[in-house]
């Protein structure tokens, strides 16, 4: 069942965002490739040449019949919507009714079809204002062929403003591989020129398509999630669909792969993608980005598409609360990923994890595991049943506890999870109180003095350019080295990265010696944490040894008889 393409209303046209749609070769490919979406296409061939500006989309959809062929090219002519009610409830990718035209405008523009019910498809050339000039009778399968050729050839000035056919061919594959994230289900196969350029086979979730596009990720460093979010009556049928790069060994230079969609297209949404930066802020090293795929199926009448001509800038209502879901879905993935742990890595991938994990830092006096005071009041909740079955075996250059389980052994940072174990119960009850002697600090600048009692420390002035501190964060009130604590404290920052400062120089240092009772105590404290892949500064706490890689790597395949030498 399909629905006839017909011209809008005058009324319909008016409330339209009419823009330009149509500025280059990757917004004829956007276009096309949306419109074949629409048909319900499974598979889409795209090819594209830049010497000749031509653009050929073909898929395997319903295809059209003769009437739709002939209505298609027409100004504001559209089967996805027929009133102004209808803006309220898009459904579709496409609804304005002016790609086709706007190409045909631009373009030499001919479109093949044959519907599905059809014995026969049509071949329809177009003239400048979209409409047909030829039409003939043509052997093809059931879908669509769109080629635009000779593009921009009556404005050459337009030409040459556009980016270089490299540029071009970037947006290009931009285009098909945030579509293809958005809908992975569909096959995309590119061709650049009359050669294979990229092909991206269609499975069953945005994971499978994005270890084709990250060609160094492995479905391992990913975590996928689907939570069900609590919104009010009129959101009851959203969802959210979460996939995240694991923080300790899939991220980025540059916060270029945090992708959010909406029903089905990528948006740009800069409250929901600071969400995103500033929940794994303190899980991913210093100065790198995560990877991050957000997909929102929202109820159409909270969306409004009608914003911006190329659809990727919307109004979405209860902004407020899919901030909320987006956080509390990533805190969730976080925590779950450890209990979930697949087979380790190869082995060169491995070394450049420790070589990441190593980073030192400055320590100067012994720190103490509490036994008791679980890293977060999520903890409490947590019988030790969920916990992973991890044994403490022995510590290793007083650096690292060597932990098995039914599956291997891992090597944990000792320092790196304290810290982590801190910082978390710091966040939860970050407390200043007062010290029992005020201690004295030189020189203080104002910035320094400002940025103390922002964090709720109490200092006055003590004689010239001496400074008493009468309060100070509980972890530090006791130490020997408070002082100097309170000192880099005032250097600068906001309260989460005194928070991790703190953690930091609480934490027990590398090179101290634990019991093995500690060391359980710290592996239990840990498990317990939100985030317990990397510390607050980023780095990966710990390295699993799989037992399926130790015997490959060992030649154990466990077949009796033939490990001694026995042959069959």
């Amino acid at each position: 069942m399909t629905t006839q393409i017909q011209a809008l209303p005058v009324e319909v046209i008016h409330l339209i965002a009419a823009g330009e749609v149509i500025d280059s070769l990757a917004a004829v490919v956007r276009e096309l490739a949306e419109n074949a979406l629409d048909a319900n296409a499974t598979r889409i061939s795209i090819s594209v040449w830049t010497d000749c500006w031509r653009v050929r989309v073909t898929d395997n959809g319903i295809g059209m019949t003769l009437t739709d062929l002939e209505q298609a090219a027409l100004p504001h002519s559209t089967s996805k919507i027929q009133t102004t009610a209808d803006l309220g409830q898009v459904h579709s990718l496409g609804f304005r009714g002016e790609a086709l035209h706007s190409i045909a405008q631009l373009a030499d523009l001919e479109i093949c079809s044959r519907f599905n019910h059809s014995e026969s498809g049509y071949r329809v050339t177009y003239n400048r204002q979209g409409e047909p000039v030829q039409v003939q009778t043509v052997a093809l399968a059931t879908g669509t062929i769109v080629t635009a050729s000779h593009l921009f050839a009556q404005w050459p000035s337009r030409r040459q403003s556009l980016p270089s056919p490299t540029q071009q061919l970037r947006s290009v594959q931009q285009v098909v591989q945030q579509l293809a994230l958005c809908h992975p289900q569909v096959t995309w196969q590119v061709e650049q020129n009359d050669r294979p350029w990229l092909a991206i086979w269609g499975g069953a979730s945005a994971k499978s398509i994005l270890t084709q596009l990250l060609k160094e990720a492995q479905p391992s460093d990913f975590q996928e999630l689907s939570p069900s979010p609590t919104f009010p009556t009129s959101l009851s049928a959203a969802s959210l669909y979460l996939l995240l790069g694991l923080p300790d060994r899939c991220h980025r230079h540059r916060p270029d792969w945090i992708h959010i969609a909406v029903n089905g297209r990528i948006v740009q949404l800069p409250e929901l993608t600071q969400v995103v930066l500033s929940t794994l802020r303190r899980a991913l090293p210093r100065e790198r980005f995560p990877v991050c795929f957000l997909h929102l199926q929202v109820p159409p009448a909270q969306v409004d598409w009608n914003r911006h001509p190329a659809k990727t800038e919307i109004y979405l209502r209860y902004l407020d609360q899919w901030q909320t879901q987006i956080q509390q879905a990533i805190d969730q993935a976080l925590q779950s990923s450890l209990s979930q742990l697949p087979e380790a890595a190869h082995a060169a991938r491995l070394s450049q994890v420790l070589k990441v994990a190593e980073a030192d830092g400055i320590y100067r006096t012994s720190r103490v595991i509490q036994p008791e005071s679980p890293a977060s009041d999520d903890a409490a909740a947590r019988s030790p049943q969920t916990l992973l079955p991890l044994k403490a075996i022995a510590q290793v250059h007083n650096r690292y506890i060597l932990a098995e389980h039914p599956t291997g052994m891992w090597l944990i940072e000792q320092h790196i999870a304290h810290e982590r174990v801190l910082y978390e119960q710091l966040c939860n009850r970050w407390q200043i109180v007062p010290l029992a002697s005020p201690l004295v600090l030189g020189p203080l600048s104002t910035a320094q003095l400002e940025q103390l009692q922002r964090l709720g420390i109490e200092v006055e002035p003590f004689g010239e350019q001496r400074w008493a501190v009468r309060s100070a964060p509980e972890m530090l009130a006791e130490r020997a080295d408070c002082g100097e604590a309170l000192w880099e404290l005032s250097q600068g920052g906001n309260l989460e990265s005194a928070l991790v400062a703190t953690a930091c120089r609480t934490a027990i240092r590398n090179g101290t010696p634990l019991s093995l009772l500690e060391m359980q105590t710290l592996l239990e404290q840990w498990q317990c944490t939100r985030n317990p892949r990397t510390c607050p500064h980023g780095r990966p706490i710990y390295l699993s040894l799989e037992e399926s890689s130790l015997a490959r790597f060992f030649r154990r395949h466990w077949v009796i008889g033939k490990s001694h030498g026995i042959e069959d």
